[in-house]
């Protein structure tokens, strides 16, 4: 397309550009004046209008109230209107239209193109906007640095922040908690405290914006300790900070504190935000605070943040990860709007609670929204196909991600199929399966098969895939426990003595096995035969009528699971006091007979626990959900939701 241009630097000839012209030509006779405030609304209705035809144009003559020319406060307009669209096309056209013009090389045109390529996620383009520039200013130098921590490579922006140092530019909010964010994105701790050492020596601490993005940087370094230290001496906080907080201890496993940070925060008048209430919603899902998690749920609603698609997938998380799985299908069902994380936690709870087809059937109806599943969907869908033994449909499943979608499976895609095969028995194919990975084998891929092999009882296979684990890791005490376990399943009690002894020698400690429960806000854990609880005389006394009720209806304790070398009336005493058998005591004595019964375990259960659990939530006809560290178990009139394949 040819197009004159009319400008303050006259051009010599007509010059084409193409499409990405702008279609009317300015007549140059115009007066050079200033847009007025009318003039400029005009030009950017104009240029909203010609957007529709994959177009730019400046208005002709006729639409405006008075002739103009383009000048300066023409080219901001435009630009201004460019950043706020991220109207990328558009963008360009003017881009190409000020470098005709002459007018490319102002210092305020110049910093609104980095800052528009940088917005509209093309760093590269603002890059060499940036580097052709004849002259930069602190906001110049703070633009590309922003641009290069929002977009990446986060290193980037650490370099030109040392450059501009070195200039003598000066500084500002903006440009320290940019290079800070951009710190935190490649936990650069030892740069982040340097910066944080510039932030003091300039007064900038006392900002609000960059303390809470302090805060978040000595966090994401894992050093959350020194984030507490920095928001304590914050002289204001907002939501931002409070939030960062708040996900700051999450992020490093302090889910306790988060939710203190959190409660403190309302009673100081805090207004949380989608964001404050999907980083809490998922702390309780974490540690499985269904009192706690339900009260934020209350306070969304409130606010009228339940509706956000964030915290409404949070709610469904929370729920299906607390044993609701009633009520996540229930206000997954309300959502106005699902995002892919609201799928994939419904798919993953569906697994967790045993409905398997329910869990396939979303994944099907992901397809027909026309939404395309990720990475992670196909985790939830493997994880479902695992738990219900479904050995063919988890190897289509995992042949459709590349073949189909073009997703490339991570390690913990081969574990899940690893896992789908050796819980089926398929021990040989599951060894095949690892032997024709295209990389190496990550450590949950020989847990997968170690676990496998202790369930089946193969002592060769289950030792290999133990000295894999003891390569990566020789001090993880899950794999000198199972092992020992294998051994001693088979009767082999000096290769399960000496597996404890080398668990002594490289200073190993067994993980204890915890049971909790939730009562009125408060949590009761227990350990097997504990006698530390401030009600044990009524547990153990409830605990005695459950076995002989238990036994009257036929139940006989399995003692293939206790393994220990001692006799076999001793074996029935170990298994009658488990940790998970006190906490369902426990449950029976302090809640109502209508309530379900919620336990919590950090271990496997076992098998005999598993049956017990059956025949006491048939003989007391109340429902009780066991999570232990694979799935959730359903309990009830005598039956348990994974059907006994766990």
């Amino acid at each position: 397309m040819l197009v004159n241009v009319g400008c303050r630097v006259k051009p010599k000839a007509t010059i084409a550009i193409s499409t990405s012209a702008f279609a009317n030509a300015l007549p140059e006779e115009w007066p050079r004046e200033s847009p007025t405030q009318e003039e400029a609304e005009a030009i950017k209705n104009s240029v909203r209008y010609n957007k529709n035809n994959s177009q730019i144009s400046l208005p002709k003559r006729d639409m405006l109230p008075e002739a103009i020319t383009v000048d300066y406060n023409v080219y901001r307009i435009l630009l201004e209107w460019c950043v706020s669209s991220r109207a990328l096309e558009e963008g360009r056209q003017v881009h190409a239209h000020t470098i005709i013009s002459g007018f490319s090389s102002i210092l305020y045109i110049g910093n609104n193109f980095v800052n528009m390529y940088a917005k509209c996620e093309r760093i590269e383009e603002a890059r060499k906007v940036f580097d052709r520039m004849p002259q930069r200013e602190a906001i110049t130098w703070t633009t590309i640095v922003t641009g290069y921590a929002q977009n990446g490579p986060a290193g980037e922006a650490l370099k030109l922040f040392g450059r501009m140092q070195r200039a003598r530019m000066r500084l500002n909010e903006f440009t320290f908690a940019s290079v800070v964010k951009a710190g935190a994105g490649i936990e650069a701790l030892e740069e982040g405290r340097q910066v944080h050492a510039s932030i003091l020596k300039t007064g900038f601490d006392s900002d609000i914006f960059v303390g809470s993005a302090l805060v978040d940087m000595y966090s994401k370094c894992r050093v959350v300790e020194e984030a507490r230290q920095v928001f304590d001496c914050m002289p204001e906080r907002n939501v931002v900070s409070w939030s960062g907080m708040i996900a700051g201890y999450a992020l490093n496993g302090k889910d306790e504190e988060a939710l203190k940070v959190f409660w403190q925060a309302l009673m100081m008048g805090l207004r949380p935000n989608d964001f404050t209430f999907s980083t809490v919603l998922s702390v309780c899902a974490n540690i499985t605070a269904l009192d706690q998690g339900s009260q934020v749920h209350c306070l969304s609603l409130k606010s009228g943040f339940d509706s956000y698609t964030f915290v409404g997938s949070s709610l469904v998380g929370m729920y299906a990860k607390c044993g609701c799985i009633r009520e996540a299908g229930r206000l997954f069902d309300k959502l106005p709007q699902r995002n892919l994380a609201a799928w994939n936690a419904m798919i993953i709870g569906c697994a967790q609670h045993g409905l398997v087809k329910e869990a396939l059937e979303l994944f099907s109806e992901i397809e027909m929204t026309g939404m395309k599943p990720n990475d992670v969907t196909f985790l939830c869908v493997l994880s479902a196909c695992s738990h219900a033994g479904l050995v063919d449909e988890g190897q289509q499943y995992f042949d459709s991600m590349s073949r189909d979608y073009g997703i490339t499976p991570r390690g913990e895609h081969y574990s899940c199929m690893v896992d789908i095969l050796g819980r089926s028995g398929r021990l040989k194919e599951a060894d095949e399966f690892i032997k024709q990975m295209p990389s190496e084998p990550i450590a949950s891929v020989w847990g997968a098969l170690l676990g496998a092999c202790r369930m089946h009882g193969n002592m060769e296979l289950g030792k290999l895939a133990a000295e894999k684990l003891f390569e990566v890791d020789p001090h993880n005490s899950g794999t000198h426990v199972l092992l020992s376990n294998i051994y001693a399943a088979a009767g082999r009690w000096e290769d399960a003595a000496k597996v404890r002894k080398m668990m002594r020698e490289r200073g190993v400690k067994k993980e204890t096995g915890l049971s909790w429960i939730g009562v009125k806000n408060k949590v009761h854990t227990f350990v097997s035969d504990d006698n530390l609880h401030p009600q044990a005389k009524e547990i153990y006394a409830k605990l005695k009528t459950l076995n002989e009720q238990m036994e009257a209806a036929g139940y006989v304790p399995d003692t293939k699971f206790v393994l220990h070398d001692v006799q076999e009336e001793q074996k029935g005493a170990l298994l009658s006091f488990h940790s998970e058998k006190l906490a369902v005591a426990f449950g029976l004595i302090s809640t109502p007979m209508e309530t379900t019964i919620r336990i919590m375990k950090n271990l496997r259960m076992c098998g005999d626990c598993h049956n017990a659990i059956k025949f006491i939530s048939k003989v007391v006809q109340r429902e009780i959900v066991v999570r232990d560290t694979n799935r959730f178990h359903h309990f009830k009139d005598g039956v348990c939701s994974c059907r006994d394949y766990w």
